[in-house]
């Protein structure tokens, strides 16, 4: 067989698979530059059906292609060449697997006569992301005998990336040279512009796991801890009030909505030691993932509670290994089921106490903040969490940022909020936020530590070139701002935890976003942050707003804080 005809097949199995992706309802593509993958990448250009995104930066495009997924819920294809570039996407494809997010990961590859004898970009790729993937499959350079199951490999990724669990799929792709041609005629698809497969989740009977719940919720003090991942805010309330129990409402989980039972200040609130000890439950429903709050996590163990853990695909998301009972059901239909089972609450007054502490606690907490007239850390999220126009998407960075958000952002509808909190890393952030734009195709705010920022600053590059309502929020303390609050802070000498923890970085944000052609304006007042950020998505484009705080100051601004809401405890 000719070059030439090797090089079409080539061809022809790329185009299958793009063909394949987009019945399957894939719809963004992110390529990183290389020869390699030329074949597939062509192949990608080539169909109107996709919107591709060209970055520089192989791991700016695996988290670009996340950020797609997490705001999509359908996986984004992400293509590199071989070698380093392939490794690259890691830390993408380990976030992507913890948070249960589809994402397709495309290697190109070596064809297997170059492996092993030194030739360049030629690294062992095979199982390269190990057990983070859902699946893996390396089919070879393309062979005309196995055409007949093209199809079927580009349907079944998508299929396995959507789960469940959802999580990523690593395409292994080998190419020879010549690596450019035109395809030939596709093989035959399904009729009607279908999928090669199709997956389908039975709904579940969740009433077999009723029978020894209600024994346990039923006329006793309990709570709902709602995560990201709760699934159906409106369910989660619906089992509240049949309850009579407050919803403890990570914003990740869309339940920290303005609804009777829902508590927002809770780390606040079990901070205030009497509060805690009145308040002990004695039974926790934990839907989604646990929060970030320490002082939650602790109490909680600290309760004795009698704790059920709801997933629907038994992911057992328990650190400190409470869960009494381990319920595998979609929340939604599982929060249905028993809020019409469940006999009355025999303790109204329950709901009632926290709900009242919770009015306390978020009047403190714009007390506090009303007498700080400079922007803090905790008046920035709560400034951001309440000045976004409804519909909007609110992507937040680990570290301080999500946690600020946790604990003081006042509970709203209509915001959608998004972080990479499968491994909780701080790398591709400003890439995901701008994958979450792409995918949502509307307003979108990132709030982000500067160390964060600059971690990802290439995922900057070519941002000012594209239709995009990005607002980027770069709280700037000089460094690490959490490690303020952690031991190392007392326990290790100034001048060495300036060095190895607070890491300051001395680097202007304002200049480093326009290197990259994004203007910044500095912002200093909160009511400055809210109408800022309440005009995304009005044309202004990417744009960088940077609010600079000290790091011991803000440790005071949260102490001061939680003294207040102490104080509002009585």
């Amino acid at each position: 067989m000719s070059s030439s005809e090797a090089a079409r097949r080539q061809a022809t199995f790329a185009a299958t698979l793009v063909d394949e992706w987009a019945r399957a309802g894939v719809a963004h593509a992110v390529v990183s530059p290389g020869s390699r993958s030329a074949p597939l990448a062509l192949a990608l250009a080539s169909d109107r059906r996709l919107q591709v995104h060209v970055r520089l930066d192989e791991r700016s495009a695996g988290f670009l292609a996340l950020g797609i997924g997490k705001a999509t819920g359908l996986p984004a294809v992400v293509l590199t060449t071989s070698g380093t570039a392939a490794v690259e996407l890691h830390p993408a494809v380990v976030e992507a697997s913890y948070a249960r997010v589809p994402l397709v990961v495309c290697t190109a590859d070596r064809p297997p006569e170059l492996h092993g004898v030194g030739a360049p970009q030629s690294i062992d790729q095979a199982h390269l992301y190990g057990r983070a993937v859902r699946w893996f499959f390396e089919p070879g350079p393309p062979d005309a005998l196995a055409a007949s199951t093209w199809r079927s490999t580009a349907s079944r990724s998508v299929a396995e990336a959507l789960g469940p669990p959802a999580g990523p799929v690593h395409l292994n792709l080998a190419f020879r040279e010549p690596l450019v041609a035109d395809a030939g005629p596709l093989p035959p698809g399904r009729s009607g512009g279908e999928p090669w497969h199709r997956r389908r989740s039975a709904s579940g009977d969740v009433s077999g796991a009723l029978d020894d719940l209600i024994d346990v919720v039923a006329g006793r003090r309990g709570l709902i801890v709602a995560g990201a991942g709760a699934g159906d805010p409106e369910a989660v309330h619906e089992l509240a009030v049949a309850l009579h129990w407050p919803v403890l409402a990570d914003p990740l989980s869309g339940a920290r909505l303005p609804r009777s039972a829902t508590v927002a200040a809770f780390d606040a609130l079990l901070r205030h030691r009497p509060f805690a000890e009145r308040h002990r439950p004695e039974v926790v429903v934990r839907i989604g993932a646990p929060p970030a709050s320490r002082v939650l996590s602790e109490w909680l163990a600290a309760s004795e509670a009698d704790e059920v853990l709801v997933d629907p695909h038994r992911a057992w998301l328990d650190p400190a290994r409470l869960a009494a009972i381990a319920v595998v059901a979609d929340p939604a239909r599982w929060c249905r089921t028993v809020a019409a089972t469940a006999p009355a609450p025999a303790r109204p007054a329950w709901l009632q106490a926290w709900s009242d502490a919770e009015g306390g606690a978020q009047l403190a907490i714009d007390a506090v903040l009303g007498r700080h007239p400079r922007l803090t850390e905790p008046g920035a999220a709560r400034a951001m969490s309440a000045g976004l126009a409804r519909g909007a998407t609110l992507v937040v960075s680990s570290s301080m940022p999500v946690r600020d958000l946790e604990w003081y952002a006042a509970p709203r509808a209509g915001l959608q909020v998004l972080a990479n909190r499968g491994a909780n890393g701080i790398d591709g952030v400003v890439s995901t936020a701008a994958g979450a734009a792409i995918g949502t195709g509307g307003p979108t705010a990132l709030l982000v530590g500067d160390l964060a920022f600059l971690y990802d600053v290439n995922g900057l590059l070519g941002l000012a070139d594209i239709e995009l309502e990005l607002t980027i929020v770069v709280v700037d303390n000089g460094g690490g701002g959490i490690f303020s609050f952690l031991p190392q802070a007392e326990l290790v000498a100034p001048e060495r935890f300036e060095l190895l923890f607070a890491t300051p970085q001395g680097i202007d944000i304002a200049t480093v976003a326009g290197a990259y052609g994004i203007g910044a304006t500095p912002i200093d007042h909160a009511e400055e942050l809210r109408a800022a950020v309440s005009g995304a998505g009005s044309g202004g484009g990417v744009r960088v707003l940077v609010v600079t705080t000290e790091r011991r100051t803000n440790t005071e601004v949260h102490r001061e804080i939680h003294a207040e809401v102490g104080r509002a405890l009585g």
